[in-house]
């Protein structure tokens, strides 16, 4: 079954898991699987653009991830920047607009700097919006919400009756974006680890065998495919 171009998920979230597994199975260290990783976020958002995606989101490195050993955290940052760096001219090509969520300000300043001008670099571009997940959490963006509306309500912005699942959402690091379509997460797990909570209340879930650095275009037109197949509600029940 291929993919059917008029039922394309608007917004796709990767879990990209099994990098360690990867790089384990092999008698590599972890951080070799992670860089093998990152062809395989080069075909995600290929597929992504060519399939007509609008936002793919990916989750890089969560709250927790920074409880992981020191050098492996020192590792991930120096190949994100040099992913980064690697990578810019092909999304200016490909007309992708990178952006991120999360805590960034408890990231390295190299790093950030490196976000900072690779944003501003594809900002114009009107394609796929690639968004990177970084030392984000699904509760942590809650909480953030929360505080936000808090304030507002402190400084009479906002009175108690405009709080609901709107102004919620517009609070959120993912205010700009529609809800999530599609969930994929790869390496065999099935959970989904804290990753944009609010926003895949009514995802359609797949879980995937593939171990993330064997992550290609066929893994995610099987995603989507799988997505095309069901009956999506959301809590209601369609006319038969």
């Amino acid at each position: 079954m291929a993919a059917q171009q008029n039922n394309i998920p608007q917004h796709v979230a990767i879990i990209m898991d099994g990098n360690g597994r990867w790089a384990k199975q092999r008698g590599l260290q972890r951080i070799f699987g992670h860089r093998n990783g990152v062809e395989a976020v080069r075909a995600a958002t290929e597929t992504a653009a060519k399939m007509g995606v609008k936002y793919l989101t990916l989750y890089a490195f969560s709250t927790e991830n920074w409880a992981r050993p020191q050098l492996e955290v020192s590792s991930l940052m120096s190949l994100l920047v040099d992913a980064i760096e690697k990578e810019e001219p092909t999304l200016n090509k490909n007309n992708v607009r990178f952006t991120t969520i999360g805590n960034v300000p408890s990231l390295p300043e190299k790093v950030q700097q490196k976000l900072a001008a690779i944003e501003c670099s594809t900002q114009k571009n009107t394609g796929l919006t690639l968004v990177v997940a970084l030392s984000y959490s699904g509760r942590w963006d809650i909480v953030n919400a929360v505080k936000k509306i808090a304030n507002s309500l402190i400084a009479k912005e906002l009175e108690i009756e405009d709080v609901n699942e709107i102004s919620i959402s517009k609070h959120l690091s993912t205010a700009q974006m529609p809800d999530v379509d599609l969930f994929i997460r790869t390496g065999g797990d099935v959970r989904v680890s804290n990753f944009l909570l609010w926003q895949i209340a009514y995802s359609e879930l797949v879980f995937l065998p593939v171990l993330w650095p064997d992550f290609r275009e066929k893994h995610f037109a099987e995603a989507v495919e799988e997505f095309q197949k069901r009956e999506r509600r959301f809590g209601k029940v369609l006319e038969e």
